[in-house]
């Protein structure tokens, strides 16, 4: 994975990890099977302590809040954090991080960690007079939330309130009499 850094994310990776031990298990070789997942474990816990002194270090220096909260808002370290039980934060605060970074306002309507359904709502236009693209602001939300919080096994967007019709108010329209009754209405 030397190189790659930039473009591997949690999700990518233990997919990855997946099809590796599915064709190790397609192959018919239990020992090979069995000593990959133990490889897998071994290395995991390896990299969750190397996390967890990262973190332990961070969080006992003074004037690493900046540092630490870089950590918190990247993505990929959020999620090993996560995956690791490292997270300082929690699951309402790690949702509200997630949403902060996405380009459409959103209102979080409702979490619940029963079900793992997150209810949003978007919050004004793009900007571009066009209403929103509610599919593609659901699954920006579903990506960023999967690193953030895995807690989230769900995305349901509500529908806005409409916004009340626009009443103009101004002068007569032209030829109004100064009643402000059309000359055919005003006899």
């Amino acid at each position: 994975m030397s190189g790659t850094h930039g473009t591997v994310n949690a999700e990518t990776a233990g997919r990855l990890v997946e099809e590796v031990l599915d064709r190790l298990a397609a192959s018919g070789d239990p020992t090979a099977c069995e000593a990959a997942e133990e490889l897998v474990r071994v290395l995991m816990e390896f990299y969750g302590a190397g996390l967890a002194r990262v973190m332990d270090l961070v969080e006992s220096h003074p004037g690493a809040s900046a540092a630490l909260d870089a950590l918190l808002g990247d993505e990929l370290v959020a999620s090993l954090l996560v995956l690791h039980g490292l997270h300082p934060e929690d699951a309402r605060t790690r949702i509200a991080r997630a949403l902060d970074g996405l380009a459409q306002p959103v209102e979080n309507a409702g979490f619940d960690p029963a079900t793992g359904v997150l209810r949003l709502r978007v919050v004004g236009s793009g900007g571009c007079g066009c209403g929103s693209g509610g599919a593609g602001v659901e699954q920006a939300a579903r990506d960023t939330l999967a690193c953030f919080a895995p807690e989230v096994t769900s995305v349901a967007m509500e529908t806005p309130a409409p916004e009340p019709a626009l009443l103009q108010i101004g002068s007569a329209p032209p030829g109004a009499g100064t009643d402000g009754r059309s000359p055919a209405t005003a006899r």
